[in-house]
Formats: structure tokens, C-alpha cells, sequence
């Protein structure tokens, strides 16, 4: 329009120029629509006008001075440059204006998109505030509405059938779940296919009709997705219809608020697992309770059986009750024998029950490795000559801190399996040296040694020690290195360089002497 009547203006100008006398300059109101083109911010325009009017001047003042007898008046010729040179000043500043204007409007777009950025990013904050899901979807919905100056708004996790969609109406502030199914023109609505957030066209029949259910004139939707679950966002007001900038600001927020949502759903799920295996570690530890508790009134029920077992037969031994025949003798000492493993075996498994269980000795007396080692020496003595094997105790004394029932009982452990793992014909040496703050206790053995790939396991419990020639339940080496912790030491394993194995068993001396 603003064209048409400049162009116009130029033209009336110039007509009324024609027909006025030559020293009537009547092209000076071809400046009025040089001035007016300032108003349509397009510099290519008012230099259009500017050409057109220098040319309406000059044709104007040739035209003059032929109806002049062709006479070039000095003054008219004067006036008419000046015309020339003000078309140029109006035009200058006109299209300076332009520019400023240009600049301003884009100063102003400026300070709107960093308000915009900052309402967005405030609204975005206020989502993040929670980690639970069900929050997070509310302070979603609230602060579209906030953001977008919505009257009203709704967010459908999942449009097909019924399901729990929110809602909520300003100035209420307050987001109502419903389940229920929603109304059909609005489920055709969100049901469709968005790419971004897009205001809704009322030429569109399906959106039209969705307005009309909402009692809305104006709407825009977004849609964005969730832990792979698909939202929609709708929101709708009276005043005036959505702008594309808002568009663009309504996708940047429900882009940002479904890795919100996102978050807070693997906060969700990672809360829920935790909750699962601690009570599946709770269920673990109660049952592990009941198992040692098991065990620990089995072997404790079992002590006194065969503690009794054990002196009748060896009374029987001794002839107390009469003379026994040569062949029994036999029979009596291997079942002594098997007594002595079934004894060995319950106070294992009590120790082990009772370190389990967190109930360490503190006992701490100061006794002699060496005669320890001797007096196990002793009662393997029988054992050791029946396998054909000899025990040979080196060191001199050397005293630890400790208990001695625990100490012994790793001392017997590994003689046990020394004897167990030895051909006959070959000796099993133990050897105990000390330095200024440990003491050692090494048992070595010409057997059949351990495969490397075996050794890694060797303490632990049911390790591969039961799998060894001649070995027993796998615990005796697990019970060792117990003993050797609780004390403060260690158990290690190395081969021997003769062939077999050698078993260390490391232990502080505590400042004993």
C-alpha cells in the first residue's frame, strides 16, 4: 500500500510541476514521499523514489522552459539543482532512518529472545527440582502454562485408551490426574504424528473440532518422548493466537523437560532396583544366619558324642574292658582314627561358624611355636607312620602372642595336609624362624604339589584344596588363613624347590619375647 502512494504522491508532483510556471518550483513536495518511505524499512525503495524524482525535476524544468519560449531562467535552473540535491538529503536521511530503525527492532528481538531464554531456562530449573516423576509431570504442565501464557493446558502420557492424563486450568494452579478416557476429537488430536511444536490451524477439521471440545480458540501442541513412552502437550487460550517464536520456545522446553522426565524415571528405576537388592541381600543374610546357626548347634551337638567315643575306645585300647583279640585291635584303631578326623572336623566347623558369626577371640597369651608344633608333631606321630611319612620340628623357641587352641588348630591344618599330600618314604619338615617382629612357621612336604592354575584358590573356602590327592572338606587350608587375619598375620603358599610344597604361615610377635 505504502508503495502505491509514493509512486502515486511522485506522480501528482510531477504533474502538478509540469503545468506550473517555470520559477513555480512545484517538485519540492516530491520530497513528501522520499520522507514516507522511511516508514517501509526497505532501502532499495527509497532509492527507487529518489531516482524517479530527480527525473520528474528534470523533465519538469526542461518541459518549463520550453513553455518559456525556451528560455532557461538563471534562478529556475538554480532552484532546480537544489531540488536535486534535497531529493538526495531526504532520501540520505531516510534511508539513515530506516537503518537505525532496523537496528532497534533488532535490539528489541534481542532483549525479547534473552527474556524468552531466561523464562525458559527458569522454567527448566523448576522442573529439575525433582527427581520423582510423578513432580516432574505436574511442574511440567505448570510451567508450560506459565511460559506460554496458556489458560489452559493438558499432558497425555499415552493416548491410547484410557489412562491417566493431567490437567490443569489458571488461575486454579492446581494439576488434577484423571483417569478417564478423553474426549474423542481431542484423542484424534494428540493421536497425531508431530514432528515439533506447531500452533494448531483452524482450516485443520480435526483441530477445529478439538477447540470446540476445549471451549478454546487459539491452541499449539508439542510432542516428545520419554523414556520411550510418547507425551503430548497441549495448551489453549482466548486472547490471541501463538507466534512462531513461541512455537520454537515450547519445543526447546519440551525437548529440555523430556531429559528431565527421562532422569527422574532412571532416578526412579535405579532407587526401585537398590530397594530390590538390599532386601535380596537382607533375605541372603537371614538365610546365611539360619545355615551357620545350623551348623554351629550341629557341631556343638557333636562334640560330646565323640569326645565320649573317643575315650571308651581308647580305654578299650588299654584293655579296660578285657582283652581284646588282635584283629579288633585293628578295627578299634582305624575307627580311633576316623573319631580323630570326625573331632578335627566339628572344631573346624565351629571355628569357622564362629568367625562367621563375628565372634573372634581376643585371647592373646604368650606361647612357643616350637613346642606347638612339637605337640602336634606328637599326636599326628601315629597318623605320619602309618602313611610312612616322617615329621621333623627345627627351630628354636620362639614366642607370639596369640590363642593357643586357634594357632594349634592352623598347625594341625597344615600338618594334616602335609601328611595327606605326601608319598611314603619322604619327610615333612617344619621349620619356625623368627625375626625382630614376625615369627614364621613353615611347613614343607616332598609331595605331589600344586598346579599353578590351582594356587590363586588355594584359602579359600571349599578351595581347591578339596580336590587335592588325599585332601579332605577344602576348608583346613580357608581355616588357616582365618587364624592367621584374626591374628594379624598371613598365609601364603610357594613350591618347593625339591619339589612338593611349602606352606608359611606368618604371624606378629607383638614385642613378645
Amino acid at each position: 500500500m505504502l508503495p502505491i502512494l509514493c509512486y502515486g504522491l511522485i506522480l501528482a508532483a510531477w504533474i502538478l510541476d509540469l503545468v506550473t510556471p517555470q520559477l513555480f518550483i512545484a517538485a519540492i513536495l516530491l520530497n513528501v514521499p522520499i520522507a514516507l518511505s522511511s516508514l517501509a524499512l526497505k532501502k532499495r525503495f527509497t532509492v527507487g523514489l529518489i531516482v524517479a524524482a530527480e527525473i520528474a525535476n528534470l523533465v519538469a524544468g526542461y518541459v518549463n522552459a520550453l513553455h518559456d519560449r525556451g528560455q532557461f531562467d538563471a534562478i529556475a535552473v538554480g532552484d532546480r539543482l537544489l531540488l536535486a540535491a534535497s531529493f538526495l538529503l531526504v532520501g540520505y536521511m531516510a534511508i539513515k532512518t530506516q537503518t537505525l530503525a532496523r537496528e532497534a527492532g533488532l535490539s528489541e528481538g534481542r532483549a525479547e529472545q534473552a527474556q524468552r531464554e531466561r523464562h525458559l531456562r527458569l522454567a527448566i530449573e523448576r522442573v529439575r527440582e525433582s527427581l520423582n516423576p510423578e513432580l516432574v509431570r505436574r511442574s511440567l504442565l505448570r510451567e508450560a502454562i506459565a511460559l506460554m501464557g496458556a489458560q489452559r493446558g493438558m499432558l497425555v502420557p499415552d493416548v491410547v485408551g484410557e489412562s491417566d492424563w493431567y490437567t490443569l486450568q489458571v488461575p486454579g494452579k492446581q494439576v488434577v490426574v484423571r483417569r478417564e478416557a478423553l474426549p474423542a476429537e481431542v484423542r484424534s488430536l494428540l493421536a497425531k504424528r508431530i514432528e515439533s511444536a506447531a500452533p494448531l490451524d483452524a482450516r485443520d477439521i480435526v483441530a477445529r473440532y478439538a477447540l470446540e471440545t476445549l471451549s478454546a480458540r487459539y491452541g499449539i501442541m508439542a510432542g516428545f518422548t520419554s523414556d520411550e513412552k510418547p507425551l503430548r502437550l497441549l495448551l489453549v487460550r482466548d486472547a490471541a493466537p501463538w507466534q512462531r517464536e513461541e512455537a520454537r520456545a515450547l519445543q526447546s522446553f519440551s525437548e529440555r523437560c523430556a531429559n528431565a522426565l527421562s532422569q527422574a524415571e532412571l532416578f526412579a528405576r535405579n532407587v526401585e532396583q537398590a530397594t530390590q537388592i538390599s532386601e535380596q541381600h537382607r533375605s541372603l543374610l537371614e538365610r546365611s544366619a539360619v545355615i551357620r546357626d545350623l551348623v554351629y548347634a550341629l557341631a556343638h551337638d557333636l562334640r560330646t558324642p565323640l569326645a565320649a567315643a573317643d575315650v571308651t575306645m581308647r580305654q578299650a585300647q588299654q584293655d579296660a574292658y578285657g582283652a581284646l583279640p588282635a584283629a579288633y585291635r585293628d578295627v578299634l584303631q582305624a575307627s580311633l582314627r576316623s573319631n580323630q578326623e570326625a573331632q578335627r572336623l566339628v572344631e573346624t566347623l565351629l571355628l569357622i561358624a564362629r568367625y562367621e558369626a563375628g565372634e573372634v577371640s581376643i585371647l592373646r597369651e604368650p606361647l612357643d611355636l616350637v613346642a606347638v608344633a612339637t605337640d602336634v608333631q606328637a599326636e599326628l606321630e601315629a597318623t605320619a607312620h602309618e602313611a610312612g611319612v616322617v615329621i621333623r620340628v627345627t627351630g628354636s623357641q620362639t614366642t607370639i602372642l596369640g590363642d593357643i587352641h586357634e594357632i594349634r588348630r592352623a598347625c594341625m591344618n597344615l600338618l594334616a595336609n602335609a601328611v595327606a599330600a605326601s608319598p611314603r618314604q619322604t619327610q615333612i619338615d617344619v621349620h619356625i624362624e623368627r625375626t625382630l617382629n614376625t615369627a614364621r612357621l613353615i611347613v614343607e612336604d616332598h609331595g605331589y604339589g600344586v598346579p599353578p592354575e590351582e594356587r590363586s584358590a588355594l584359602f579359600a573356602r571349599f578351595g581347591v584344596g578339596k580336590r587335592r590327592r588325599g585332601s579332605g572338606t577344602g576348608l583346613g587350608l580357608y581355616v588357616v588363613r582365618l587364624i592367621a587375619e584374626k591374628h594379624g598375620g598371613t598365609a601364603t603358599y610357594e613350591p618347593s624347590p625339591t619339589g612338593g610344597s611349602r606352606f608359611c604361615l606368618t604371624l606378629p610377635r607383638n614385642g613378645a619375647s
